[in-house]
């Protein structure tokens, strides 16, 4: 279940109109490419759930999204295509999905006409339909050539099954596993500002605007601004981006973006050693990763906080499995309770959370090397060389090793290797600020009898412990210009291009003068010329959506 924050409307809105009086002149961009993306499971599934209600299953898989290389996975949406099995589930689906809009407990709701005679074909009820719905379902009105198929499809499925809702649903059925709704094409015409230059539609700023802030498909009020030309209208533009801030839908947008960012896909693969580990069950598993996105979202959203106190917050949340993994009574049976860490505790911000410390470990040891190279690529945008294939790792993963008790030790020793120090001087000394903590997050003071140290440095900054480290991420500018980056690199789904790292800059200092504050940064993005500006055609790989 969401949230709903108290960031309260009426704050918002005085916060957003704020901003909107001192907004600076825009850094002008290229623009970036024209192309399509993949909607992800989630923003299938939203899509399904605002377009016919939350009671229609949707049951199957997608083809896995790839990480491209230092990038989010949302920007990977822009370089998948479908397999044939992946095909095949999306056309079950879609097929379930059409059955259960036209049966006898929906059809009411979705057809709004009666057919002359349920069992034959009725053109004007199947156009009436598939014109009202197919508006949603592409995100777009369907051109006439698209109308005509799905009508004569339909009938001729009903003079087959001698079922008229049957036939409606075949016709359904094939809108739901076309392209233009599998994916979310970037449709342009030629700026009439500019000339020999493109634009994105009316409807493409909808759907680009909607699944960045929302992760779902336009809702009836975008669509009809959409309709009517509203969004290539400044004022309009601004109305809607507060609009759709404003909704605890936004919610579900800072979610996705951060369980991108921080790499949230591995905990799926994630094992640790039950005979070492017994406490790692499949709740505390479960309820990792809803640790850290309620702790986001309460200092992001509750609070309306400065992103940097995510690397320095004691306040999180608790269930009773997570309470024996953090030696913290929860005296609630089920569900989630607030609960601060005290000053002089160990953890504080989400990288003492569980879900990184067990996210980026082995299955049978801590790794300040994996950890390390995790803060430096998901948290500061710098990417880690790849070892050579021929390293020796057995020194490090020799646990039992007396001349080397602990993993600093051992981590000391691997590094004499010239062949391993470049990339280790990168890593090791961030993620050993960290080792208190064992492989699933659990707090010690020693390993193997021997006290551990977990002083170290992040670029040039000295620390003593876990907290330090966090202090040091709060104050590290390579952190807030990195989740800038990577907060517009998820809104438009695609790596960043050249020419708009100027206008990235810009924003990163917008990001200062906005306090560090996530939703304020989000409606800099969403009201730029540069969300939706497009490459000039003689760079376009993809100029107009093929229907």
């Amino acid at each position: 279940m969401m949230f709903r924050f108290p960031l309260h409307i009426g704050l918002a809105a005085v916060v957003l109109t704020a901003l909107a009086a001192c907004d600076p002149a825009e850094v002008p961009t290229s623009g970036g490419p024209a192309g399509m993306r993949r909607l992800t499971e989630d923003q299938y599934r939203n899509s399904i759930a605002d377009i016919f209600g939350p009671d229609i299953l949707v049951a199957g898989r997608f083809d896995p999204i790839v990480r491209p290389e230092h990038g989010l996975l949302a920007a990977g949406t822009s370089e998948i295509s479908v397999s044939p099995t992946g095909f095949e589930q999306i056309y079950t689906m879609a097929n379930s999905i059409a059955a259960q809009v036209v049966d006898q407990s929906h059809r009411g709701t979705f057809v709004g006409c009666r057919p002359r005679d349920v069992k034959a074909a009725d053109d004007d009820c199947a156009t009436a339909f598939f014109r009202h719905i197919g508006r949603f379902i592409f995100r777009r009105p369907l051109t006439d050539d698209e109308l005509k198929a799905r009508v004569l499809a339909s009938g001729r499925a009903t003079r087959l099954s001698s079922d008229f809702y049957q036939g409606l649903a075949l016709g359904l059925g094939s809108l739901l596993s076309a392209p233009d709704f599998i994916f979310d094409v970037d449709t342009t015409e030629p700026d009439p500002n500019r000339s020999g230059r493109l634009r994105l539609t009316s409807y493409a700023k909808a759907s680009r605007l909607s699944f960045f802030l929302w992760n779902t498909t336009p809702d009836l009020e975008l669509m009809t601004a959409a309709e009517r030309g509203d969004l290539h209208r400044e004022d309009s533009l601004r109305h809607q981006v507060d609009r759709l801030l404003a909704s605890p839908r936004v919610e579900s947008a800072v979610r996705t973006f951060f369980a991108d960012m921080l790499g949230f896909e591995v905990i799926a693969d994630l094992a640790k050693d039950p005979v070492l580990y017994p406490q790692f069950v499949r709740a505390v598993k479960a309820d990792m990763p809803e640790q850290t996105l309620r702790t986001i979202v309460n200092v992001l959203l509750t609070d309306n906080g400065d992103y940097r106190d995510l690397f320095k917050t004691r306040k999180t949340f608790m269930t009773r499995a997570l309470g024996v993994i953090y030696q913290v009574p929860v005296p609630q049976k089920d569900g989630w309770m607030p609960y601060e860490f005290p000053q002089g505790e160990p953890r504080a911000g989400i990288l003492t959370l569980m879900n990184f410390l067990a996210a980026f470990s082995h299955d049978g040891r801590s790794s300040p090397t994996v950890r390390g190279k995790a803060l430096r690529e998901h948290l500061l945008c710098q990417p880690v060389p790849i070892p050579p294939g021929n390293v020796d790792f057995a020194l490090v993963q020799n646990t039992a090793d007396p001349a080397h008790p602990t993993t600093r030790d051992r981590l000391t020793a691997h590094r004499s290797n010239p062949t391993c120090a470049g990339c280790h001087r990168i890593t090791d000394p961030v993620g050993l600020g960290l080792e208190n903590f064992d492989t699933v997050g659990v707090f010690r003071t020693t390993e193997n009898g021997a006290t551990i140290d977990t002083s170290g440095d992040l670029d040039g900054v000295p620390f003593q412990n876990a907290a330090d480290l966090g202090q040091a991420m709060h104050d590290n500018p390579a952190a807030t210009s990195c989740v800038v980056n990577r907060f517009y690199e998820y809104a438009v789904r695609r790596t960043v291009v050249k020419g708009e790292r100027d206008w990235l800059s810009s924003l990163n200092q917008q990001f200062a003068q906005d306090g560090y504050r996530v939703p304020a940064l989000m409606r800099r993005i969403a009201i730029s010329d540069a969300f939706y500006s497009v490459a000039p055609e003689s760079q376009q790989p993809i100029q107009e959506a093929k229907r």
